[in-house]
């Protein structure tokens, strides 16, 4: 195997004194993974774990380069391979996916595991290293700024505060090697699952999945399974042990405004020629009030906090005050009482603009377009394209002519205000009981590692191609997070903590050595 290839002889002695232990009368082999064992585990063998995720992340994995991804499934079919998966590609209109299985008996639960394995794309000179594709250990001074260390120095004792910096390193590279690992330690011990494992991987995630719902429908019965788990994303920001039950679903929208053919002269023609950036700022700035709410009519319909729902949302500790802070933020935006609130509504962000030059490239026109990108986060409660529409009335309610193109000649003529309005939905929000399979299954785990109940979340903020998942298998699902939430994940300079990699690794065992219950 990878793994095994650069571990210690101590594995060998490792597994053949615990599997000793597990073989004696009376004793379960799913009982004896106390996490003394596994700690123990994931502590000797750290250096080869680290060594692992360097090679994993030495892979580039770039959704939109077909080569990429190619280069990166033959990597995960070896990987998985040698850990006892049958693999699959599961062909789809764009980039595969990936089926890797582990079946022991028709008649056991099935486990469905949720991995991601494409990453965003990179701008190299915004990196602070040779290659965002070459790994590099850094330590962050009293100054607050990183440094760069020599591998070597993992020989000398580990520094759970260092951070391996590369692209995919937290989204979601780190996510599928603890994965990887938790699989090969647990094979080590001698541990016997009472359940049968399946894994999908995605690679065109950051993409928005957008064949992932087509290939599953066309997959049911290779995909088959009773619940699903998904290995992805943050812990609460305390990074304290966490379980999520949900996620907003996303669509996005293109808004553009029209103004000359070309661009004119702001001299020769200001106060003549509208400027359409204006005539975006002003639409934008109808959309929600100084305070951040959406202003658009039947925007938040559907969606209603009960107490009991409250009261769960109450439980989870946020100290908004120092999030705010970290982010140099007086107020937050007044949509619910709290973050843990605001995140159970749909939400409505400009995530970037654009209107001719800035900066040193400034110059002194009139633009001929302005265009705003859109993106909506979804929840359970509200429909996609219902609030496509809403948006789009509102934008036609403030004097625009919309269309879903370049306008044409005889339109320029006729419309004052005309507005290019393309939409798309990736994929809708999911939700989960607390205890549905999945969820007792996540919060076995982290009670047996942590001997107390993790932090449980009614539904992240952010979003994951899993309600086409559930919507075609009908199984429950749960999210068990393992990186730093300040990863840096999309952004140059990503990274993932090394106490937060090696802690993953112990929860992901933890989790996966449970005995799930009846679906």
């Amino acid at each position: 195997m990878l793994f095994k290839r650069i571990i210690s002889k101590n594995v060998a002695r490792f597994a053949t004194s615990l599997m000793a232990i597990l073989l004696l009368p009376g004793i379960a082999v799913a009982e004896s993974l106390e996490p003394t064992d596994i700690r123990a585990a994931v502590d000797e063998h750290v250096h080869a774990s680290v060594a692992l995720f360097r090679e994993f992340l030495g892979l580039p994995n770039d959704a939109q380069n077909s080569d990429d991804i190619e280069a990166l499934l033959a990597w995960l079919e070896l990987a998985f391979g040698d850990r006892g998966f049958n693999t699959a590609r599961i062909q789809t209109r764009g980039n595969p996916s990936l089926y890797a299985g582990r079946l022991i008996d028709n008649s056991q639960p099935t486990l469905l595991i949720y991995l991601q394995a494409d990453g965003q794309p990179v701008d190299t000179s915004a990196w602070a290293q040779a290659s965002p594709y070459l790994a590099v250990l850094k330590e962050q001074g009293i100054d607050g700024r990183w440094s760069e260390i020599p591998w070597v120095r993992l020989e000398h004792g580990i520094d759970p505060d260092w951070r391996v910096f590369a692209r995919s390193a937290a989204d979601s590279k780190g996510p599928m090697t603890q994965f990887l690992l938790a699989i090969e330690l647990l094979d080590a011990s001698g541990f016997v699952p009472e359940y049968n494992l399946k894994v999908l991987i995605d690679t065109e995630e950051e993409l928005g999945s957008p064949n992932l719902a087509e290939a599953i429908n066309r997959n049911k019965g290779l995909l088959a399974a009773d619940m699903l788990l998904i290995f992805d994303g943050p812990p609460h920001a305390s990074n304290r042990p966490t379980v999520t039950f949900g996620a907003r679903g996303i669509a996005t929208v293109t808004l553009t405004t029209y103004g000359p053919r070309v661009a004119q002269h702001s001299g020769h023609y200001g106060n003549f020629v509208p400027n359409p950036a204006f005539h975006l700022a002003r639409l934008l700035a109808s959309m929600k009030s100084a305070d951040g709410v959406v202003q658009i009519e039947g925007f938040y319909d559907g969606v209603e906090l009960s107490d009991e729902t409250r009261e769960i949302l109450a439980q989870v500790p946020d100290d908004e005050a120092a999030i705010l802070s970290s982010m140099g933020v007086a107020k937050p935006d007044a949509v619910g009482e709290t973050l843990q609130q605001a995140i159970q509504y749909p939400s409505l962000n400009i995530r970037g603009m654009a209107a001719a030059w800035t900066g040193t490239e400034s110059r002194t026109i009139i633009p001929p377009t302005a265009t705003a990108e859109i993106d909506i986060r979804l929840v359970t409660e509200s429909n996609a394209e219902r609030l496509l529409g809403l948006v789009r009335s509102h934008i036609e309610g403030q004097g625009f002519y919309v269309i879903d193109r370049e306008p044409t000649e005889a339109e320029r003529a006729k419309h004052a205000r005309i507005a290019s309005f393309v939409a798309n939905v990736s994929y809708g929000a999911f939700r989960s009981d607390f205890d549905a399979p999945p969820g007792l299954l996540a919060r076995a785990g982290m009670r047996n590692l942590y001997g107390e109940e993790p932090i449980l979340i009614r539904s992240m903020g952010g979003s994951i191609p899993i309600a086409p998942i559930i919507a075609a298998l009908g199984v429950p699902a749960a999210t068990v997070p393992t990186v730093n939430i300040d990863n840096n994940q999309h952004s140059p300079n990503e990274n993932l903590r090394l106490g937060n990699f090696v802690e993953g690794i112990a929860i992901l065992m933890s989790v996966l050595s449970q005995t799930p219950p009846q679906p």
